[in-house]
């Protein structure tokens, strides 16, 4: 059997829930011998064997093997088909011929998927590069391009990824983990990777959506808890960008105790200035899917395509003082500023007066439920 786990960049407890779920495959009959685990990597870097067992809480149980998922390797990849989509399944073998998959993952407010977990660890977890390529361009449309906290039955990438996760034949149980602000858990749903996440989503949605009366002039958010690093950090731009009205201000302050992280849009050198991109933006937005740019990766496509929206939607101002000058170069879509007094004047010359602003502690879970998506 497989269990698969995702890696540092999520905020799934596994050291509080891969004990329990060996200590249940114990109890079934599995012995350690018969487990093989897998980091669902999806495009991110292999991880050491000692951050693995950071991630588990300690040494690798004696018996489990382990292999990090490599999305570009043909060798451990297996051609399952192709969804209703367009998206070539290709999921590694590991995974797509064993008899028993227990993945475990966490459901979060997510920008392309709506939701994190349930299937998502195995689609693009361990998936192949040209399934992940394919699946994440499905949202690269004005109406798909931020998803997060939406519904899920009107988000083409979600229900593609699952259709894609549906042609794994052995059976597929997930354990997922809901979090409050501080990181701690408050639920674990387990069980069928459709019915058991819907489930949690709703949980999740009780957490972290934000009902507020109207998009504001101006929105301030920070990054906590997504606090590792650059990467993580913009999720609270992405998660709160919709709060903000049409040519409004919107501030992110960004901790990353880390510095940039895995972020090839910031290694990747964009050859236009900032006005030349929101000049050039709808021709842009029209060729991002298919763009080839140095460093450039299938997620990082995606994140591309939502920064050209979203700094056309509003000025993007962020506070992120642990980042050096030349990356903040390298990424004219925003702009950074020195401190937040400096964000603040932005604001206020953008708006003198009185003016409407809306304030998201714990950006980086949070995101608006505007009145139009109020029940």
């Amino acid at each position: 059997m497989a269990l698969v786990v995702d890696d540092a960049s999520r905020p799934t407890p596994v050291d509080v829930i891969f004990p329990a779920v060996l200590e249940e495959l114990e109890r079934a009959g599995v012995d350690n011998e018969r487990v093989t685990l897998v980091t669902a990597l999806g495009v991110h870097r292999p991880m050491t064997r000692a951050e693995v067992e950071g991630r588990l809480g300690g040494p690798l149980p004696e018996g489990v093997r382990w292999e990090n998922h490599d999305c570009d390797d043909d060798d451990v990849l297996d051609a399952l088909g192709v969804t209703e989509r367009g998206t070539p399944v290709l999921v590694n073998k590991l995974i797509s011929r064993a008899d028993v998959v227990v993945s475990i993952g966490c459901i979060e407010p997510h920008i392309i998927a709506s939701f994190g977990g349930g299937y998502k660890n195995l689609v693009p977890g361990v998936a192949g590069r040209q399934t992940i390529a394919h699946n994440h361009t499905l949202n690269c449309t004005p109406e798909t391009f931020n998803m997060v906290g939406q519904s899920i039955d009107r988000n083409p990438m979600r229900l593609d990824l699952e259709e894609a996760g549906g042609m794994v034949k052995g059976d597929v149980f997930i354990v997922n983990a809901i979090l409050n602000s501080r990181q701690e858990l408050v639920r674990v749903v387990a069980g069928d990777p459709i019915e058991a996440h819907r489930r949690g989503v709703g949980d999740s949605q009780r957490l972290y959506g934000a009902r507020v009366p109207a998009p504001a002039d101006v929105v301030i958010t920070d990054s906590h808890p997504m606090d590792q690093d650059l990467r993580q950090g913009v999720k609270s731009l992405a998660n709160t960008i919709r709060a903000v009205r049409r040519g409004g201000v919107h501030i992110t302050l960004v901790k990353a105790t880390e510095g940039v992280g895995v972020f090839g849009l910031a290694d990747s050198q964009l050859p236009l200035g900032r006005r030349a991109l929101r000049l050039l933006s709808p021709l842009l937005l029209r060729l991002v899917p298919r763009l080839k740019t140095k460093g450039l990766g299938e997620e990082d496509r995606f994140f591309l395509y939502f920064a050209l929206q979203a700094m056309r939607h509003a000025e993007l101002l962020i506070y992120a003082p642990t980042i050096p000058e030349d990356i903040r170069a390298s990424l004219p879509l925003v702009t950074f500023v020195d401190s937040v007094d400096e964000a603040l004047e932005i604001a206020r010359r953008r708006f003198p007066g009185q003016t409407d602003a809306l304030v998201f502690p714990c950006g980086g879970i949070t995101y608006p439920i505007l009145p139009a998506e109020q029940g």
